[in-house]
């Protein structure tokens, strides 16, 4: 007997069909006597649907908590809905939202932080012999409002809940059957991969990857909760993730290429070259939540430098207004933006014991002519800069001379 947490995703749930196939995959694990609670997301649609109600009986943009208290109700219906499913089936079933665990989080409407998860409840109902039936998304902060952990919660509701549970391992269900060596819609010999490292998917996932939501691999990482992702519509392909294994040391130098699109370049031109100066022209970007990734300063001439990073696409509008004002308190001379990049990455743990990555990913690039703007690299991720214009192709080329498509699987 094993406890399992299994999470589906709103796609997995589009319409009442869906849903009485999910429950059906779900009595059957409970049959073979395995301990289930199931995380759902809202059916597929709905938290735009509501997200749009929200902002149509006001001019004014819906108050935080006000929106997450609407937009939690979508995870409500499906949680009920399956849990009826399930009795219907003969699997006994009850249905939990973020109250009933409950899920402890802070006050940070539409994009809250796990505090504690109550187990006590939901173990009460798992050895009763019931499926736990959990709404993904939403928690309660310390004065009982409704909370809602942002897109792509649900993966990390389900995380949080395997880890609390000490569960087996953690079923991603969505409507793709794992991870590839990169987007297939790209790079049409991409390569299906049977397991990456926690690591490497924090870094997919910061890439670009569109598989899982960055905080829940954190979290499974943290905790050491295995992840197997699969699809919901069949197959028999899937993905763990999981800790490095001793003997994947001289496996594929690289596991997978990502194309970020999401990205614009803020320069600061001709900066007094002063202590300090860096931390007054970033700090409003932190204090407003706008994520600064690739930094460049370049090398002071005369007392003067420059300052170039990159920030999300969708924040370059506040970030530019924000950016004027402190270049206008310095003394600096312009600033200049830049939307039509994308950032290019390779990511995979055999780089830290093979030479010569970086070498090859520009050569490669130099080759196609695709010149790099900015470059940035951890232990195991290099990724550059370059015009948007040659995301894709620069996808292919990498995923070719790396040989990703020809390698061996993991």
């Amino acid at each position: 007997m094993a406890l399992l947490v299994k999470k589906y995703g709103g796609s997995s749930l589009a319409t009442i069909d869906h849903i009485k196939k999910v429950a059906q995959d779900i009595a059957a694990d409970h049959q073979k006597g395995n301990m289930v609670a199931v995380i759902l997301s809202a059916m597929s649609g709905e938290t735009d649907r509501l997200i749009e109600l929200s902002r149509s009986v006001s001019d004014m943009p819906p108050s935080p908590r006000e929106q997450d208290s609407i937009v939690s109700t979508g995870e409500q219906i499906s949680t009920a809905l399956m849990a009826i499913t399930l009795e219907n089936l003969g699997c006994p079933a009850q249905s939990y939202l973020g109250w009933h665990i409950p899920m402890i989080t802070d006050s940070s409407y539409q994009k809250a932080r796990i505090l504690e998860v109550g187990k006590d409840n939901l173990m009460q109902t798992l050895n009763e012999g019931k499926v736990a039936v959990i709404a993904g998304f939403q928690g309660i902060n310390d004065k009982g409002d409704i909370t809602t952990l942002g897109r792509g919660g649900s993966d990390t509701t389900a995380v949080a809940v395997a880890a609390a549970l000490n569960a087996d391992a953690c079923e991603i269900y969505t409507d793709v059957d794992g991870v590839y060596t990169a987007d297939p819609n790209i790079c049409s010999r991409a390569r299906h991969l049977n397991m990456v490292t926690y690591e490497e998917m924090l870094e997919l996932a910061g890439l670009g990857a569109k598989v899982l939501q960055i905080r829940a691999v954190e979290l499974a990482r943290k905790y050491k909760v295995p992840l197997l992702v699969k699809s919901s519509f069949g197959g028999n392909r899937y993905t763990w993730i999981r800790e490095e294994e001793s003997n994947m040391m001289e496996d594929a130098v690289i596991s997978g290429v990502t194309l970020d699109r999401n990205e614009a370049k803020i320069s600061v031109i001709n900066i007094p070259d002063e202590p300090g100066v860096a931390h007054r022209i970033i700090n409003p970007l932190a204090e407003s939540a706008i994520n600064v990734d690739m930094i460049i300063q370049n090398v002071s001439i005369d007392g003067f430098t420059d300052l170039t990073f990159t920030v999300p696409s969708t924040d370059l509008h506040q970030a530019t207004s924000l950016i004027e004002k402190v270049a206008h308190e310095i003394g600096a001379k312009e600033v200049r933006t830049n939307d039509s990049i994308a950032k290019v990455s390779v990511v995979g743990t055999g780089m830290k014991n093979h030479p010569g990555v970086a070498a090859r990913m520009f050569k490669a690039l130099a080759d196609e002519n695709i010149n790099i703007q900015m470059i940035s690299t951890s232990e195991i991720r290099i990724s550059c800069i370059i015009d948007s214009k040659y995301g894709e192709l620069s996808v292919r080329v990498l995923h070719g001379i790396f040989e990703l498509d020809n390698s061996k699987n993991k």
